[in-house]
Protein backbone atom coordinates (compact mmCIF):
# COMPACT_ATOMS: atom_id res chain seq x y z
CA UNK A 1 0.00 0.00 0.00
CA UNK A 2 1.17 3.81 -0.68
CA UNK A 3 1.81 5.83 1.84
CA UNK A 4 -0.50 8.92 1.74
CA UNK A 5 0.26 12.48 0.44
CA UNK A 6 -0.06 15.02 3.38
CA UNK A 7 -1.71 18.05 2.65
CA UNK A 8 -2.09 21.32 5.29
CA UNK A 9 -4.52 24.73 4.99
CA UNK A 10 -3.96 28.18 5.95
CA UNK A 11 -5.93 29.89 8.32
CA UNK A 12 -6.10 33.49 9.57
CA UNK A 13 -4.91 34.51 12.93
CA UNK A 14 -6.71 36.98 14.57
CA UNK A 15 -5.26 40.67 15.82
CA UNK A 16 -5.13 39.12 19.63
CA UNK A 17 -3.22 36.04 18.53
CA UNK A 18 -1.31 37.57 16.80
CA UNK A 19 -0.14 39.70 19.82
CA UNK A 20 0.33 36.47 21.73
CA UNK A 21 2.51 35.26 19.03
CA UNK A 22 4.79 38.35 19.08
CA UNK A 23 4.85 38.47 22.83
CA UNK A 24 5.86 34.93 22.84
CA UNK A 25 9.09 35.42 20.70
CA UNK A 26 12.39 37.10 20.95
CA UNK A 27 14.14 36.85 17.30
CA UNK A 28 12.04 38.32 14.44
CA UNK A 29 13.10 40.24 11.00
CA UNK A 30 12.73 43.52 10.37
CA UNK A 31 12.33 44.60 7.03
CA UNK A 32 13.77 48.15 5.84
CA UNK A 33 13.87 49.87 2.84
CA UNK A 34 17.88 50.97 1.39
CA UNK A 35 17.73 53.07 -0.76
CA UNK A 36 15.83 51.54 -3.58
CA UNK A 37 15.84 48.49 -2.36
CA UNK A 38 14.22 46.20 0.83
CA UNK A 39 16.66 44.83 3.38
CA UNK A 40 16.10 42.48 6.17
CA UNK A 41 17.58 42.14 9.48
CA UNK A 42 17.59 39.72 12.23
CA UNK A 43 16.82 41.33 15.53
CA UNK A 44 16.15 41.06 19.29
CA UNK A 45 12.90 42.51 20.09
CA UNK A 46 10.27 42.45 22.70
CA UNK A 47 6.99 43.94 23.03
CA UNK A 48 5.68 46.59 24.86
CA UNK A 49 2.27 49.09 25.19
CA UNK A 50 1.68 48.31 21.83
CA UNK A 51 4.67 49.09 19.79
CA UNK A 52 7.71 46.64 18.95
CA UNK A 53 11.25 47.45 20.56
CA UNK A 54 14.05 46.90 18.97
CA UNK A 55 17.65 47.60 20.67
CA UNK A 56 20.22 48.57 17.85
CA UNK A 57 23.35 50.79 17.04
CA UNK A 58 24.38 53.06 14.22
CA UNK A 59 23.87 51.55 10.70
CA UNK A 60 21.27 51.18 8.03
CA UNK A 61 19.45 49.12 9.54
CA UNK A 62 18.52 52.30 12.02
CA UNK A 63 19.16 54.72 9.17
CA UNK A 64 16.62 53.58 6.79
CA UNK A 65 14.00 52.30 9.52
CA UNK A 66 14.06 56.66 10.64
CA UNK A 67 14.61 57.66 7.60
CA UNK A 68 11.84 56.11 5.92
CA UNK A 69 9.68 55.83 8.58
CA UNK A 70 7.72 52.63 7.18
CA UNK A 71 8.75 49.14 7.83
CA UNK A 72 7.63 45.90 8.34
CA UNK A 73 8.60 43.26 10.99
CA UNK A 74 7.84 39.46 10.97
CA UNK A 75 8.30 36.38 13.35
CA UNK A 76 7.40 32.88 12.25
CA UNK A 77 7.89 29.11 13.21
CA UNK A 78 7.70 26.70 10.64
CA UNK A 79 8.25 22.87 11.30
CA UNK A 80 9.17 20.93 8.40
CA UNK A 81 8.58 17.42 9.06
CA UNK A 82 4.96 17.94 9.44
CA UNK A 83 4.69 20.80 7.40
CA UNK A 84 2.93 23.51 9.86
CA UNK A 85 3.56 26.72 11.79
CA UNK A 86 2.64 29.79 12.19
CA UNK A 87 3.55 33.38 10.58
CA UNK A 88 2.79 37.12 11.72
CA UNK A 89 3.61 40.26 9.61
CA UNK A 90 3.50 43.64 11.19
CA UNK A 91 3.39 46.99 8.66
CA UNK A 92 4.24 49.88 11.25
CA UNK A 93 6.00 53.23 11.22
CA UNK A 94 9.33 53.27 12.89
CA UNK A 95 10.84 55.93 15.71
CA UNK A 96 13.80 56.07 17.71
CA UNK A 97 13.85 57.07 21.04
CA UNK A 98 14.55 61.37 21.56
CA UNK A 99 13.10 62.17 25.29
CA UNK A 100 15.04 61.28 28.29
CA UNK A 101 11.75 59.82 29.83
CA UNK A 102 11.81 57.63 26.33
CA UNK A 103 15.38 56.92 27.20
CA UNK A 104 14.39 56.13 30.55
CA UNK A 105 11.36 53.50 29.95
CA UNK A 106 14.10 51.97 27.36
CA UNK A 107 16.87 51.13 29.90
CA UNK A 108 13.91 49.77 32.24
CA UNK A 109 12.48 47.44 29.63
CA UNK A 110 15.86 46.87 27.88
CA UNK A 111 15.22 44.60 25.00
CA UNK A 112 18.44 42.68 25.35
CA UNK A 113 20.19 41.90 22.07
CA UNK A 114 21.92 38.82 21.63
CA UNK A 115 25.22 40.13 19.37
CA UNK A 116 27.92 41.74 21.46
CA UNK A 117 28.80 45.27 20.99
CA UNK A 118 26.86 48.43 22.40
CA UNK A 119 23.50 49.05 20.76
CA UNK A 120 22.99 52.32 22.51
CA UNK A 121 20.13 53.10 20.01
CA UNK A 122 16.76 52.04 20.11
CA UNK A 123 13.85 51.98 17.26
CA UNK A 124 10.34 51.57 18.37
CA UNK A 125 7.64 50.09 15.59
CA UNK A 126 4.25 51.58 16.50
CA UNK A 127 1.81 48.54 14.20
CA UNK A 128 -0.71 50.15 11.62
CA UNK A 129 -1.60 47.08 10.55
CA UNK A 130 -0.93 43.13 11.79
CA UNK A 131 -1.84 39.92 10.20
CA UNK A 132 -1.21 36.03 10.94
CA UNK A 133 -1.87 32.72 9.64
CA UNK A 134 -1.49 29.26 10.64
CA UNK A 135 -0.58 26.23 8.39
CA UNK A 136 -2.12 23.20 10.09
CA UNK A 137 -2.38 19.73 9.00
CA UNK A 138 -5.61 18.06 7.04
CA UNK A 139 -6.58 14.91 6.97
CA UNK A 140 -4.43 12.42 4.77
CA UNK A 141 -4.96 12.07 1.02
CA UNK A 142 -4.65 8.83 -0.81
CA UNK A 143 -2.13 9.47 -3.83
CA UNK A 144 -3.05 8.23 -7.08
CA UNK A 145 -0.94 5.47 -7.42
CA UNK A 146 -2.40 3.58 -4.20
CA UNK A 147 -4.33 0.10 -5.04
CA UNK A 148 -7.88 0.56 -3.66
CA UNK A 149 -8.76 -3.26 -4.48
Amino acid sequence: MAEGTNTSSLSALDEKDCWALLASQQVGRLVVIDGTRPDIFPVNYLVDDGEIVVRTTEGTKLAAAIMIGEVAFEIDEINADTQTGWSVVVHGTARESHTLADAMHDDEIDPEPWASGEKARTIHIAPTDISGRTLQPDHQQPDDSEDLT
